[in-house]
């Protein structure tokens, strides 16, 4: 049986969009925002979903930045390996061991990699008409909206489907309040690897932005399965 995992009131993206295309100033933006988003009563099984993920210098988007992307196009039946992309783009800060340790990308790696001004609009094109997907959206939002600032004086907003947010309020759901505390039970790990685990995904190496957008996307797919109707409208959960 499905259980009906309600997110919060959602913003209207088709409406913001609009206003957004009233005020933005550069071109590939305006493309961005001209393209516009699905209608907020589109059912779940009509989406074509683009998970998206970076890995990034640390975790401040004001001080750190992207060193690599990911993205994947997929609908609730398919993931489209063949329309992914991956990007290094050189970062405007030194790398810092801690974050070479984690992620693995060396100076050599992104010494000549384009900076992100140079292929920005590559990734605009791979987001046009699509919902993002992404696990933890503070990154991807943070870090994308302030990347642009800096290079083009004008942020990005666009709606996304958290994975990390949604798992939450499964284990919420299931393993929250105060009985389940009382019988020592509490929300389990919503990290993407024992997420994915819960739901019987295999496991990726993790910290590669094309692998973590493919196991975001994989991991959208079964919360859909066990938890929503395929009819269940966009705006039930996108943020």
């Amino acid at each position: 049986m499905i259980k009906r995992i309600m997110t919060p009131p959602s913003i209207d993206w088709p409406m913001k969009f609009k206003r957004k295309l009233e005020s933005v100033q550069h071109p590939e933006l305006r493309e961005y925002y001209q393209a516009g988003v699905v209608d907020a009563q589109t059912p779940l099984d009509e989406v074509t979903f683009l998970a998206m993920d970076f890995e990034t210098t640390g975790l401040d988007s004001e001080q750190d930045d992207i060193i690599t992307i990911g993205t994947v196009p997929f609908t609730l039946n398919r993931v489209l390996i063949n329309q992914a992309k991956h990007w290094t783009v050189r970062p405007r800060k030194q790398l810092e061991e801690d974050s070479v340790i984690i992620h693995g990308i060396t100076h050599s790696d992104v010494l000549d990699a384009p900076d992100l001004s140079e292929v920005f609009a590559e990734i605009l094109a791979q987001m046009q008409g699509r919902i993002m997907v992404v696990h933890y959206q503070r990154i991807e939002r943070e870090f994308f909206n302030r990347a642009l600032l800096t290079r083009i004086n004008e942020g990005i907003e666009f709606p996304v489907v958290d994975t990390m947010q949604l798992e939450t309020l499964v284990q919420q759901k299931s393993n929250g309040g105060l009985i389940n505390r009382l019988k020592g039970r509490k929300p389990a790990s919503v990290r993407l690897s024992a997420s994915r685990s819960r739901y019987g995904l295999p496991q990726y190496t993790p910290h590669h932005a094309l692998t973590d957008a493919v196991a975001t996307a994989e991991l959208l797919q079964a919360q859909i399965a066990y938890h929503y109707e395929r009819k269940t409208p966009i705006n039930q959960i996108w943020l």
